[in-house]
């Protein structure tokens, strides 16, 4: 049964924000009876609209994912950040898919959603999950894949990795990337857009050159730069595209 609480913080407005006021806090969604504290703000309209479901990078549920969570509340998304890291550094791929299948229960019994336009975002080991998980839940209608790994998979925990699910994937999906990353250089991540554009599958890629591996992000907090401030715009271009 899923379980959820909500405590409310302050208003607070965001940068990128239009207008709007947002209502931000922690929440619980629970998954097989474990109980994952999450943050979720939403617009103060009752209205049913779009909702984003945020998964956060292998560095935890940082500020600078609340802010962000806040600031696309702000741009008219109900947005939800789930703590997948609450019981296990590095969960399964399993457990992490079923907590995103609770959290769009979780979103599904609220009357300010619209369940028709719900999509995906995800960061480094996020963005891998955003890959993953947009070919196997079609509930999502689009997704955004920050600096993710397309082919990270084989083993027990994470048997599959994303580039082999190309073939079940039919969300248009929007790749943020650097091309100083490290961790997920940006040779892989051409290949995986040649198969993807092989694939007939929509998508878009927006390389930001120089920039590293969780450029979003510095010491925790959004970063003050043109990549993240152009990402940031990239993903609600994106969703305002398909979430409607």
């Amino acid at each position: 049964m899923l379980k959820h609480t909500l405590s409310l913080s302050a208003f607070v407005l965001s940068s990128l924000a239009l207008g709007q006021a947002v209502k931000g806090g922690d929440v619980t969604v629970t998954s097989f009876g474990k109980d994952y504290r999450s943050y979720l703000s939403a617009p103060a309209s009752a209205t049913p609209k779009p909702a984003v479901i945020l998964i956060h990078s292998f560095n935890g549920l940082e500020q600078g994912y609340k802010d962000l969570v806040d600031e696309m509340a702000g741009a008219g998304y109900v947005t939800l950040a789930l703590g997948w890291q609450t019981f296990e550094k590095e969960p399964s791929d399993a457990t992490v898919k079923a907590l995103v299948e609770d959290g769009l229960k979780f979103l599904a019994a609220r009357k300010d959603v619209n369940m028709n336009a719900v999509g995906l975002t995800g960061f480094c080991a996020g963005g891998r999950y955003t890959m993953l998980l947009l070919p196997q839940m079609k509930q999502f209608k689009a997704g955004v894949a920050w600096y993710g790994f397309p082919d990270q998979g084989g083993t027990a925990a994470k048997p599959q990795a994303p580039a082999a699910l190309i073939g079940d994937l039919s969300t248009p999906m929007l790749i943020l990337h650097g091309t100083k990353d490290v961790p997920s250089p940006i040779a892989g991540i051409y290949s995986y857009a040649q198969k993807l554009d092989a694939a007939g599958k929509n998508f878009k890629l927006s390389v930001y050159q120089g920039e590293p591996h969780g450029f979003l992000l510095s010491n925790s907090l959004i970063a003050d730069t043109p990549a993240s401030r152009g990402a940031r715009q990239d993903m609600l271009t994106y969703f305002g595209t398909w979430l409607k």
